[in-house]
């Protein structure tokens, strides 16, 4: 566990969290994962350390020890409002993050958190990112995804912002061919009007 910084973040502590930060304790102090009180706050969601914390300097894309910064952390979580606070105060949509090489809107896709996608997506994301597992963001909803509405939505907000969806994975297949291959019917409609000709 870290120190009183992060027992102060963790909490949404914020006087405390003022007082360790006058008293020197360092904005990115690190934890044994390697969180820094920016990370455990956006964890506990507690949007007002994470604005204390982002006046102090806190550096909004460092990386954990699982290679997380808070961006990807509040994309998997499907938390909107940390996500758009931490967008808002200039954290990236556009790092490299976790041991995958992906991205936030790889996680968010995968798992279908359309409205943090878009988010994502507004901020900048990398659309056609290729992950170490050679997947995209639309690729991985349909791989990785249910099929269900929140996938949908998903795949049709990257197609409307103009994924690359000629990307194949590794075995040279196209997300159109995987949902096809899943019988994933609304994915491959929603597919085949963006790319007829496939």
């Amino acid at each position: 566990m870290g120190g009183p910084l992060h027992a102060a973040a963790q909490a949404g502590d914020v006087p405390r969290l003022r007082s360790a930060l006058r008293a020197g304790a360092a904005v990115d102090a690190r934890d044994a994962h390697g969180r820094t009180p920016l990370h455990v706050a956006t964890f506990a969601r507690r949007r007002d350390a994470i604005r204390a914390l982002a006046a102090a300097g806190a550096d909004l894309g460092a990386l954990e020890h699982d290679r997380y910064d808070a961006v990807t952390i509040a994309a998997v979580a499907d938390d909107e409002e940390t996500l758009a606070l931490l967008l808002a105060l200039g954290a990236s949509a556009k790092l490299v993050t976790s041991r995958y090489d992906g991205t936030a809107l790889i996680a968010a896709a995968h798992l279908g958190h359309d409205g943090v996608v878009r988010q994502l997506i507004a901020a900048g994301a990398p659309l056609d990112h290729v992950n170490n597992l050679h997947w995209t963001a639309a690729i991985e909803a349909v791989v990785l995804g249910d099929g269900g509405p929140r996938h949908q939505a998903t795949l049709k907000a990257l197609v409307a912002a103009g994924a690359n969806l000629a990307l194949a994975d590794r075995e040279g297949r196209t997300p159109l061919q995987l949902a096809r291959a899943r019988g994933l019917r609304e994915m491959v409609h929603i597919l085949e009007a963006a790319s007829p000709a496939r």
